[in-house]
């Protein structure tokens, strides 16, 4: 199975590294599935299809690759197809999937052909990070939302007799935890973070009980996207963002996870797995799975190949078991995750050449339109439609690229078609 490059690697040592990056990712059992559960799915079948994903994501990934990554829904992409896709746009969750299948069909035709390479050249650097920076004020939003912080931007406030506060209180507590645990590195911050929340949502009786084991004959394993919406432009619509993303966000992760391994040899088939993985998602009643920031966490602790991978396969199916435990944790534990690593996605801000302004006036229309339109779509419409606009008006037209102007002017039509009423 593992062939090349694996003579001087032991078992011992790639599982090792897998059992961390397991349990450095374990938690987006969880917190995907409570995301989904905004689309419309119940809570557990969404648990079922994040382990599966993430399994395959692995496998796909330790046989085809032979590179030691986690592929798991990815955080910001499972908020744009909940919020987004779903939710923002009125689709229905098997019309959601169909969205993810047909994104990632386009994924798949950017790994095998040249058509990636081209894309990565064309599109300014300065929107591909303001999409990261907005995706993240964006998960900080929703985990604030869930925590009971924030509702729909009016501040939650803590008065006796408030039956909230409990709510409030828990989350504010859980989340200076995991600031702590996460600031110190500790291994597995955000599992612990998730546990001790869980534990602290106990003493302040915010807690469910367990629920019973999946039943076979009740799950749906297997999930039919309906792909009646093709001809809708609007289907098209939440397809082109998503795509973007899956393309851009995977090719910037792979990239930079090889370079640490020091085996850039690998990024082709690597970034191949990794759309493999995402088409299989839409037929696992899932958002799509992307190779994880956490990958940085098994290539760290000695993972050099897909044994690595395969490891966390094996163990992301016994998660199966854990289901009834895993439902218990409540949403005050899920919103520190997603504050902090919205919190590490603000930080390719210092990417973005703010000092000129043809590449930072787009870039700051898509984040703050983003969070503030509650859809990642829109916010991207308006930094890609802006970007021809002000390179036009400053006289620098010579700097954009064929496929930036086309991205522009569909979101434009999008826009006055919607405002038609079409």
């Amino acid at each position: 199975m593992f062939n090349h490059q694996t003579q001087n690697v032991s078992w011992k040592k790639e599982g090792t590294a897998g059992l961390i990056g397991y349990f450095t990712t374990v938690y987006i059992v969880a917190v995907n599935s409570q995301i989904l559960e905004s689309a419309g799915l119940p809570l557990e079948s969404g648990m079922v299809a994040t382990i599966l994903a993430s399994a395959i994501g692995c496998l796909i990934m330790a046989i085809y690759a032979n590179a030691p990554m986690v592929l798991i829904p990815g955080m910001g992409v499972n908020a744009l197809f909940a919020y987004s896709i779903v939710e923002g746009s009125g689709l229905s969750f098997q019309e959601g999937l169909a969205v993810v299948c047909i994104a990632s069909l386009l994924f798949l035709v950017t790994a095998f052909t040249r058509l990636g390479d081209w894309l990565k050249q064309a599109i300014p650097e300065s929107l591909k990070h303001a999409i990261t920076v907005g995706l993240g004020l964006f998960l900080t939003l929703i985990g604030l939302e869930k925590g009971g912080l924030v509702v729909r931007g009016e501040y939650s406030l803590i008065s006796l007799g408030n039956p909230s506060s409990a709510v409030v209180i828990t989350s504010l507590i859980t989340l200076f935890i995991g600031i702590f645990l996460f600031t110190r590195n500790v291994p597995g911050n955000f599992l612990i973070t998730m546990i001790i929340g869980t534990i602290i949502a106990h003493f302040t009786g915010i807690l469910e009980a367990p629920g019973s084991m999946i039943s076979l004959d009740e799950q749906s394993w297997v999930f039919i996207p309906d792909f009646s919406g093709l001809s809708d432009f609007g289907f098209w619509m939440a397809v082109f963002p998503l795509a973007i993303v899956l393309i851009f966000e995977n090719m910037g992760l792979i990239h930079g996870q090889l370079g640490m391994l020091e085996q850039k040899g690998k990024f082709k088939r690597s970034f191949q797995a990794a759309s493999f993985s995402a088409l299989s998602s839409g037929f696992l009643g899932t958002s799509p799975t992307v190779s994880s920031a956490e990958s940085a966490a098994v290539i760290a602790s000695g993972g050099k190949t897909g044994k690595a991978s395969f490891t966390m396969a094996f163990l992301f199916i016994g998660t199966l078991f854990l289901i009834p435990w895993i439902s218990m944790v409540p949403s005050t534990a899920i919103s520190p995750i997603l504050i902090i690593v919205g919190a590490l996605m603000v930080q390719n801000i210092k990417e973005i050449p703010l000092d000129e302004l043809s590449e930072a006036m787009p870039a700051f229309l898509i984040i703050v339109m983003i969070p503030f339109t509650y859809s990642i779509a829109d916010g991207m419409a308006f930094g890609f439609i802006a970007y021809p606009i002000v390179k036009f008006a400053i006289g620098k037209q010579r700097e954009l690229s064929t496929p930036v102007v086309l991205i522009a002017m569909v979101f434009l039509i999008e826009f006055i078609m919607r405002s038609l009423g079409h």
